[in-house]
């Protein structure tokens, strides 16, 4: 199986990104043999709309899955419709993503886990009601 996840590098060392749609790579790992391919993530700067753009490109590219520190509603409506399971994975490797996959350690999203804007360094919410660190002494 072919999996995307959402990545800080180009290997399988890289940590999870904790943000789908603007992450700066995706990984493209077969579960089987581990061969890897990164994918830098065009949507990364994208003003509006990375999220589905994202879900898109890691659909053209083959993927049977997912994985993801977090995933916003616009991008899981395009894995949902295209039948491809999310999993979200705080921290760790994407190694150790794909070893929790094949473990059957994770289990498939049933619904976002942050605010459609996350991403975008707004004011959004991240699941379990922590916000994005812009408390004492942070500034426009």
């Amino acid at each position: 199986m072919k999996v995307a996840i959402s990545c800080r590098g180009s290997d399988l060392e890289a940590a999870i990104s904790p943000i789908f749609g603007r992450c700066e790579t995706f990984l493209l790992v077969d579960t089987e043999t581990m061969q890897v391919s990164a994918l830098p993530n065009p949507a990364c700067g994208a003003p509006g709309g990375a999220g589905v753009q994202a879900a898109q490109f890691v659909l053209q590219h083959g993927a049977e899955a997912v994985i993801s520190g977090n995933v916003g509603p616009n991008a899981l409506q395009v894995f949902d419709a295209a039948g491809v399971p999310v999993y979200s994975m705080d921290d760790g490797t994407a190694r150790q993503a794909v070893e929790a996959l094949k473990a059957g350690a994770l289990q498939a999203l049933s619904g976002p886990t942050v605010s459609k804007d996350y991403g975008k360094g707004g004011s959004g919410m991240r699941r379990g009601g922590r916000g994005l660190g812009r408390g004492m002494g942070w500034r426009s």
